[in-house]
This record gives C-alpha cells, structure tokens and sequence, in this order.
C-alpha cells in the first residue's frame, strides 16, 4: 500500500499549476519569464498576485491531499506519512512532465507540514510573511520559514519521522533555492 501512496504523493506534486494556469489564463509560458520558475512568487512575478495566490493555493493543497489520504488510509504509520510528504514535494521539484524541471518546493512542503505538523506550517507561514514584507524577498522568508518550521516541528510534532521529514525539506529547499543562495551573496536576489 505504501507504495501506490508515494506513486499517488509524486503525481499529485508533479502538477504543474504554474504552467497550466498561466498557459490557459494569460497565454504565456511562466518559464519563460521572471526568474523562470513555476512556483507562486513567479507567478506573481508575471501573471499578477491573483494568480500567484492561487497557484500558491492549489501547490499547497496537491501536498496536503496525498498526505491526509495517507493519514487516513494507514493511520499510526509516521513514517508512511512523512514520505508521503517528501514524495509530494519531490514531484514538484522534479515533475516528469517537465523533463524533471519544477519548482523550489515551498508551498507544496507548507501543504505537506499543514496536515503532520500543522504549527509549523503556521509558524512558517507567519515569518514568511513578515520577512517578506520587510525585506521583498522570497528566497529569504522561505529559507527563514524552514528554519522556524524545524524548531517549531521539533517542539511540538507528535513523531520523530515529521521532525526528521521538516529537516529533510529544509535540506531540499536549500539545494533548490542554491542559485538564489548565490545571487544573495551577490547581493542580486530578485526583489518582489
């Protein structure tokens, strides 16, 4: 069983709800714009903040769907659960759709963490915003998010595997988010 559950966490996270809303709402292809990304912030970027909210919103919930089947459907097993989770967030990052070539990972990871450890995903979800609206800066109140999300999943989730599964996705964002890591030390990130 818990391999069909892995198989359902990467299809439903290789959506790419980037590339489809902005190709069917405003005729243009997101990877071609902005920093070329598919997530939410490029969204944003090129197609306006409406459709950035809801990409957000639909990236977030095609991690959160597959893990609450999979709470449902083998209840007590966290370690299910959380890789699961990891398989959501893997498939946005490398969609076989998209020639493996996704997105960073954090929305669909803030789905993921809504239903194991939702503190978390609460805690994360406030410091990006208020990074964000301090800074403008994505890459930093994600990366600042993840950070917090650790501390806070270690405090208060309810199993180890959610605690190791949160560090494990600040590991991937890292490697995900490594050319922005660059660009901050060059003091060129993209602004929002």
């Amino acid at each position: 069983m818990l391999s069909a559950f892995l198989l359902l966490g990467y299809l439903c996270g290789s959506v790419p709800f980037g590339v489809l809303l902005t190709r069917w709402l405003r005729g243009v292809d997101v990877r071609d714009s902005g920093s070329g990304n598919i997530g939410a912030t490029n969204v944003t970027r090129v197609a306006g903040k409406k459709l950035g909210a809801v990409v957000l919103l639909l990236d977030a919930v095609k991690g959160a769907v597959p893990v609450g089947l999979a709470l449902h459907w083998m209840p007590g097993n966290s370690l299910a659960h959380a890789l699961v989770g990891l398989s959501a967030v893997l498939g946005h990052v490398y969609p076989v759709w998209l020639k493996l070539k996704g997105g960073k990972g954090v929305a669909t990871a803030l789905g993921v963490l809504c239903v194991l450890v939702p503190t978390a995903a609460l805690a994360g979800a406030v410091i990006y915003g208020l990074v964000v609206a301090k800074w403008r800066v994505s890459s930093v109140g994600s990366l600042s998010a993840a950070v917090v999300a650790i501390v806070t999943a270690f405090l208060t989730a309810h199993s180890r595997d959610y605690v190791l599964l949160t560090a494990g996705l600040f590991v991937l964002m890292l490697w995900t988010h490594r050319s922005n890591l660059q660009r901050l030390a060059r003091r060129t990130e993209h602004r929002l």
